[in-house]
């Protein structure tokens, strides 16, 4: 067997073996399709500390390799020499490589298997919390006893550097083989709609520009590119849950044809693509939105005085081309869902006046996407027109905070929910969303006073924000809503936000409001069979 076949993933054997089942029963006749909810998910982005843990091998979600040299403060270590997939092929006299893995809050603890290939040395930090109980070339049995390991490389062979690093939660060993997710995560989600991968592609602010530069399997970490289109294809296959795609900003025509050509290849063919460009690209905090208005000068798009609206209408444009080279992918759109995704308060003057009406931009499209937060962004200070300052949200009680989220901030979105169905209906398009869910959170400062973030935090545990939910998504169906992606699945939280319905991969929805509303919410809504396709 040649280095470069032996240095494959094992879990990319397992990804071609599903392949070969797929194709094999092709011809066969296919079962019904599982219920399906109204609701689909936003996954949590890949980053070494994901709380969700999706994957057996948490080494997929280690950080990317940092440089250690002996009497240098930390990470300032010599550049390191690397091959193409991030493995490290050198280390300079005196130095090591460290990556952090684990470093949740809350892990899985027990007997892992750490396998690789090549030659070195490897040890964990700290030691206290990772017994090594045997080790033979290619394998160690390590005992964790708590979160917060770095995997540090100490030495490594030139000649035959160590690669394909697979650290297995105990137990997978073996059932890595069959599949590469945690069984608790599988189970989650299984009656949603759609998975939006927008996180999982390192949608916001992304390099990629060429095919050549996606993540692949091999790669050491998937921290650095985000997740191979593989790897989600093939969750979607396991668990026959819809795909949701956000294609880099600045992903040139081929990279798109050749996703495309993938996805139409391996995708289960009773599963439809939801297809968006980008994320966010009307938001001036992302990449994106400035690459928008850069390309809208250079085309000439828009008044000059308000470059803002000229990304609106490249964007548009954008993904109407982005939509053309899936169609040709898939011999047609019966199996896409094309999206236009905008900002939900924006109101019909940008929905509808600035994207949707550009070159008849809503002829070319399925869906508007909207994210109908249930919004409470508190600063530091009040802006001039007034409102609510940290200072005074932080006296409020947690039923206050909950009091603002149900009586302002609830009837507000419902008003957005409604106002964008109208336009979606004038251009025939479905209304989705492509984020939803509570939006309590400090800006503009507000987001470092402490008790004003341990407030939101209580509200987000507390029963009373199941309720608020409930009424949320009964709002968002009677608004006449159709798929709604809540944003987003298991996450810890902190002064930045609470996105996540929980916050750690062992939790319940016994003891997460926000988790077991959905939950339940999703088995109650129900899509009928002709609807299951959405």
């Amino acid at each position: 067997m040649t280095n470069k076949v032996s240095g494959l993933l094992a879990y990319g054997t397992a990804v071609l073996l599903a392949a070969a089942a797929l194709v094999g029963a092709a011809e066969k006749e296919k079962a019904d399709a599982p219920a399906r909810s109204l609701l689909g998910i936003n996954l949590n982005g890949p980053a070494d500390w994901n709380s969700e843990l999706p994957f057996v091998d948490v080494f997929r979600l280690s950080r990317q390799w940092i440089s250690q040299q002996e009497g240098k403060p930390w990470g300032q270590g010599p550049k390191l020499q690397l091959d193409e997939h991030g493995w490290v092929t050198k280390l300079e006299a005196g130095c090591h490589a460290t990556s952090p893995i684990l470093t949740v809050k809350r892990a899985p603890l027990g007997k892992y298997v750490l396998l690789y290939e090549g030659e070195g040395k490897m040890a964990f930090w700290p030691a206290d919390k990772a017994q090594v109980l045997s080790s033979e070339p290619g394998r160690m049995v390590v005992d964790v006893k708590g979160p917060g390991l770095m995997l540090n490389l100490n030495e490594v062979n030139p000649e035959k550097p160590i690669r394909n690093v697979r650290f297995l939660m105990p137990d997978c060993e073996q059932t890595c083989k069959e599949s590469p997710f945690r069984q608790g995560f599988l189970e989650m989600w299984r009656t949603m709609n759609v998975y939006r991968f927008m996180d999982w592609m390192e949608t916001n602010g992304s390099k990629i520009v060429k095919w050549s530069d996606r993540p692949k399997l091999e790669d050491a970490t998937w921290t650095a590119k985000g997740i191979p289109v593989e790897v989600m294809v093939d969750l979607c296959n396991r668990q026959l849950i819809n795909p949701w795609f956000c294609m880099p900003h600045q992903a040139d025509d081929d990279y798109v044809r050749q996703f495309a050509a993938l996805v139409h290849g391996k995708l289960d063919s009773r599963l439809r693509v939801y297809i968006e460009y980008s994320n966010e690209v009307w938001n001036g905090m992302f990449p994106q939105h400035r690459y928008a208005e850069e390309k809208a000068k250079e085309l000439g798009l828009g008044p000059k005085e308000r470059p803002w609206e000229g990304a609106g209408m490249f964007h548009a444009q954008r993904s109407v081309e982005i939509f053309k080279l899936w169609e040709e992918a898939f011999g047609g759109k019966e199996r896409l869902v094309r999206v236009i995704a905008w900002q939900a308060g924006g109101g019909p003057y940008w929905t509808d006046g600035i994207v949707l009406s550009y070159k008849e931009t809503g002829k070319h499209a399925d869906a508007l996407a909207i994210a109908p937060y249930i919004t409470a962004c508190i600063p530091e200070k009040a802006g001039k027109a007034g409102g609510l300052d940290a200072a005074t949200v932080a006296k409020y009680t947690v039923d206050q905070v909950l009091d603002l989220a149900e009586t302002k901030a609830l009837p507000e979105c419902i008003g957005w929910m409604k106002a964008q169905k109208k336009v979606a209906e004038k251009h025939g398009l479905r209304l989705v969303a492509y984020e939803s869910g509570q939006h309590l959170v400090g800006v503009g400062g507000g987001e470092n006073n402490q008790q004003m973030t341990d407030l939101f935090l209580a509200a987000n545990r507390h029963p009373r924000m199941g309720e608020i939910y409930r009424k949320y998504y009964d709002a968002w169906k009677e608004a006449g809503g159709d798929v709604c992606c809540v944003f987003a699945s298991i996450g810890g939280w902190s002064k930045w936000g609470s996105w996540g319905l929980a916050e750690h991969y062992d939790d319940t929805p016994e003891t997460s409001p926000k988790l077991k509303a959905t939950l339940d919410w999703a088995k109650a809504n129900l899509l009928d069979g002709q609807a299951q396709g959405r």
